[in-house]
């Protein structure tokens, strides 16, 4: 087997930060622009304190105008949740009309341009760090550890040359509370049932890492059927393919997979299954390697959980949501059947979310299977349980509450076989 491969030797190098300018009383200022959802800094930059009142912040930030805040940080924080309410609020003459429904694909467009819309303004509220990440302002929070573990593995080395510099940088609020919240799920954990009993089942997720807290696609790999081994291999041997935290690639070892290679193409996911593996002492039986899609060879289980709706993301943490034409699904159906050893499967965790949606068909799935020579051995369903499929109030709910999540085990098509390549398959 290969020897296990540090992600941090396959680390990217990519661009400079781009850096955001202000004045104070005529002097020039400036600092380096730090944006995970990869927006420009804002070309105009205003100083505000406790003074400001949440309506002028709101349209300072409508405006796109970026607000440095000099006062308090907790009433700054304050001042984020006035200027949410602000966009969240319907207006008067909306409320006295009957709710005419949409088309749920119209719906969604909506939904996102409005999401967008929020993040964008929301994101105007600036807060600035030294170039060791501390705060000065009154009450803010230590946030060195949680910005440390969220920008190490994502900036290249001319990045941290920057840093090294001394050069301080500027953050939306909003976007460092995400941050320090994300710090606090990888200290604590998601407790995985499939993984054994407490404490030694926890999935510790990075920032900017897909949280396993979807649990049903986690339970459908935990009970489908095993393949074989190849012949002549006393253990199984599989792919996890787009791997992010490794709890699939952990969930396989646990029920008796021989090894795994797991493969990502970020930096952090590799990172973040790194220390997964290490702190549930799977190292040994685990290859970690920077990849799209595929690693060279075959094996006997293939897996993959890719993006489930194939629209652009408005952000790079939005990929593992949101795949621009489903590129991974196709990527992955079309280098199937070349990687699987004799008598192996790969299996695709899918939602029909995007069905729902209108952004793909069954009937689209169903012939991708067939162009690509695979057939269905099985299909095992599971409904979601996370809070949104209960809400009525979620602009998706007509969607979301008919999701299902799909566990599609494949195979090559035997040659000259009379058997459907595609059909609807019956439960594991």
């Amino acid at each position: 087997m290969p020897s296990n491969t540090s992600p941090s030797l396959h680390t990217a190098t990519r661009p400079c930060l781009p850096r955001i300018h202000w004045a104070v009383s005529g002097q020039a200022f400036s600092g380096l622009w730090r944006s995970e959802r990869g927006s420009a800094p804002p070309k105009h930059v205003v100083l505000a304190d406790d003074t400001l009142t949440a309506d002028s912040a709101y349209r300072l930030a409508c405006a796109g105008t970026g607000i440095l805040w000099r006062g308090d940080f907790q009433n700054a924080r304050q001042m984020l949740q006035a200027m949410a309410r602000r966009i969240d609020q319907v207006p008067k003459r909306k409320r006295t009309k009957a709710a005419q429904p949409i088309p749920i694909t119209e719906a969604f467009n909506l939904h996102r341009q409005a999401q967008a819309q929020r993040a964008r303004t929301l994101g105007m509220l600036l807060i600035e760090m030294d170039a060791s990440y501390h705060i000065a302002l009154r009450r803010a929070p230590n946030v060195v550890n949680a910005c440390t573990q969220a920008w190490t593995n994502s900036e290249a080395s001319m990045q941290d040359t920057q840093d090294a510099d001394g050069s301080n940088s500027v953050v939306s609020l909003r976007e460092l509370l995400g941050i320090t919240s994300a710090a606090e799920w990888r200290r604590v954990g998601v407790e995985i049932a499939a993984l054994g009993s407490a404490p030694h089942n926890r999935i510790h997720p990075h920032y900017g890492v897909y949280s396993p807290v979807r649990g049903e696609y986690i339970g459908l790999v935990a009970s489908a059927h095993l393949p074989k081994p190849a012949k002549g291999q006393a253990d199984i041997v599989a792919f996890d393919i787009g791997t992010g935290t490794g709890v699939l690639a952990a969930v396989l070892l646990q029920r008796g997979v021989g090894h795994v290679i797991a493969t990502d193409s970020e930096p952090r996911s590799l990172a973040c299954a790194l220390d997964n593996m290490t702190q549930l002492g799977l190292t040994q039986h685990i290859t970690l390697l920077q990849t799209d899609l595929f690693p060279s060879g075959q094996a006997s289980l293939i897996v993959c959980n890719p993006p489930w709706l194939p629209v652009r993301p408005g952000s790079p943490l939005e990929r593992a949501v949101y795949d621009e034409g489903g590129q991974m699904l196709r990527g992955f159906l079309a280098g199937l059947t070349s990687h699987l050893l004799p008598g192996g499967e790969g299996w695709l965790i899918l939602s029909n979310l995007a069905e729902l949606l209108g952004l793909r068909s069954r009937t689209e799935l169903l012939h991708a299977f067939e162009q690509n020579g695979l057939r269905v051995i099985s299909r095992i369903d599971a409904k979601p349980l996370h809070p949104k499929a209960q809400d009525s109030t979620d602009a998706l709910h007509q969607a979301r509450a008919k999701e299902v999540t799909s566990l599609w085990r494949l195979a090559a098509q035997k040659p000259n076989s009379s058997q459907p390549c595609i059909r609807e398959a019956t439960a594991d």
